[in-house]
Parts: C-alpha cells; structure tokens; sequence
C-alpha cells in the first residue's frame, strides 16, 4: 500500500486484492458482539468534509471508531471556512492537532491530491470523493460486494473479478463512482461497459478502459452485475436530457429490464437512489439489488484501508490476532471498558 489513497487508479492488482482480502477480516469484526479492535488506538483520523454527506462521513466515522482510533469531525458548514479560511490554513491547523490521517471530501477535482502533495500535513489523506474526480473508496467497496455476491465470502479470498462483465448506466459525466469503478474494475480483470445518453458521456471517454453502449436493452443479458447511477442533477447547469420520464424510458432499471438480466446477476447503486427515476421501488427493494449491503461492505473495507495505511501492510489476521482471538472474552470486556 501507498502512503495515501487518492486515486483508484493509483492500485495495483495486488493493492487491490489486499484490500478486499483485509476487508473480509474486518467484516468479521462487525458479527462480534463487541464491534471493536485495538489496531489504531491512540491513533487521530479527520474526517474532512466540505461537501454533504451522509453514507460516507458516517461509514469512515464508524471503521475508524470501530479500529479504537480517534475520531474528529469536520464540516465546512458552522465552521472558519465559511468565514473565508483556505484549504491550507485548514490543513495546517490539522497538523498541529496531530492528525494521523485525513479523509477528504470536497467540491474541487483535485483538492486531496493537493492536500498530499502540499507537505501540509504528514498523515495519510484518504480521498472520500473530489468534484465529478474520483471516489476510490466506493469504488473498493463495490467491487468487494460484487465479489462476495458472485465468487463467494470464503471462496473469494485472494481473487479478483476476471471475466466479469459489468454495466455501469446514467449519469456518468457527472459521476465520480464511474470514473473510480472503471479504473478498479479495469484492474481486476472485470470487462466494464458504460451506459448513458450521449449527452452524459464524458469526453475522452475512448481513452478509459471500458466499452461504451446507448442501448441499456441490449448490455443487460450479458451483465453479472448493473451499477445504476444517481442523475446528479445538482452539478448540471444544462439540459442533458428532455425529461426525467423520458430518461427513465430510455435507461431506467425496472422489473422488466432485471427479468432480461442473468439469473444471478446483482444490482448495485451507491446511493442515495431517485426512486422513479433511474430505478423503481419494484428493482431497488429486491432480494438482487444490494444497495443496503454496498452500505455495510463500506464500513469493513474503509477499516481495511485505514489499518493498512496507518496499521500495517498485511491482512489484518497475520499481523494482528485473529477476530476470533480478539473475541475472547477478557479482551472483549477491555475493550468495551474503554
């Protein structure tokens, strides 16, 4: 593992697989009646965030209560960034509260990557998304829950995703999730094909490693999983397509489309879903679609990433005592007295 996490496509195979191998340990940890780990006490993890969040901030907040570091939250709102503070003052004061780890989400594409490079800060930055940029978190987390659904928990240890054919559809000019998912999946061998209006199609989008289709009907029979993207209507400032009944016609997943899918293909979203829109209730409530697992899968592989940055460089079960040690009862006990 590298010092930081900014991009997705900054992973190697190997990175990549660790994570989720070391995520699997840590999804361990949550069937425990006391959800907790010694690895990063005494250890102080920021969570950053100029930007609305409710999944991420709370996910991030939860795997690094979770490893028994400390936790200080940060919102943009009620703080001197509204009063005109920059990034670096910001910074700057983290450092000298002794900051072990920054996780960054903000508006600008690029701002974690300057927050890492600036020598600012001494920590470790994790990227929890940067403007339409990236957002390699979410990108591991679905990449873990597609490999649990498809490969297996146990069967799935030490493997990636080759062969698999995946369809990310919607919003992708807008969407960070795709551009990290692409790059990941690319990675671990899966075939990636991209969905979406020509009108939300990003430029440049020949050169990313992936296949791109206008017609949802005819990717749907040969997909293991369909990612379906939220239409970010906050960061258009154009009308991409005519009407939101219109795009649901034309690349909204309901109950017919999931019926021409494969047996045992997934639906995945990261969320939050327009309901109506890009999925119905009928899809999105289904025993297929996963959107409430990518939620928890979230808090195992957001740990995973914070042990292997701040903890160490093996699978959590070699370096450190098994969840099943750690679940004996005085270290339990220890644990939840403090």
């Amino acid at each position: 593992m590298k010092r930081h996490l900014i991009s997705a496509a900054d992973l190697t195979r190997d990175d990549a697989v660790l994570i989720l191998d070391t995520a699997e340990e840590m999804a361990r940890v949550a069937d425990r009646p006391i959800k907790k780990l010694p690895t990063l006490r005494g250890r102080t993890v920021v969570n950053l965030f100029f930007e609305d969040s409710t999944r991420t901030r709370i996910s991030f907040e939860a795997a690094a209560k979770r490893l028994s570091a400390d936790v200080i939250n940060f919102s943009a709102k009620g703080s001197s960034v509204s009063k005109g503070e920059s990034l670096k003052d910001t910074a700057l004061t983290l450092e000298a509260m002794g900051a072990d780890a920054v996780v960054i989400r903000h508006g600008a594409s690029g701002a974690p990557y300057r927050l890492a490079t600036s020598g600012w800060i001494d920590g470790a930055v994790v990227n929890a998304g940067d403007g339409t940029h990236e957002h390699p978190t979410q990108a591991l987390l679905d990449a873990f829950t597609m490999r649990r659904r498809l490969v297996g928990a146990e069967a799935g240890t030490g493997r990636d995703l080759e062969g698999r054919r995946i369809t990310i559809v919607g919003d992708v000019l807008h969407s960070r999730v795709a551009r990290s998912n692409v790059h990941l999946l690319h990675t671990l061998g899966a075939q990636v094909t991209l969905v979406a209006p020509p009108t939300l199609v990003p430029i440049g989008v020949e050169n990313w490693p992936c296949e791109v289709s206008y017609d949802l009907d005819r990717v749907l029979p040969g997909s293991d999983a369909v990612m379906m993207l939220r239409v970010q209507t906050e960061r258009m400032n154009a009308a991409f397509f005519p009407t939101e009944r219109e795009y649901a016609r034309r690349y909204g997943l309901n109950g017919d489309r999931m019926a021409r899918m494969p047996d045992d293909a997934i639906v995945m979203h990261p969320g939050p879903m327009n309901r109506g829109m890009e999925i119905t209730a009928e899809v999105a409530d289904s025993d297929r679609c996963t959107a409430v697992e990518q939620v928890t899968n979230g808090v195992s592989i957001r740990m995973a990433v914070l042990y292997l940055l701040l903890g160490g460089s093996e699978p959590a079960a070699t370096a450190h005592p098994s969840p099943a040690t750690a679940a004996a009862p005085s270290t339990a006990r220890t644990e939840e007295n403090k």
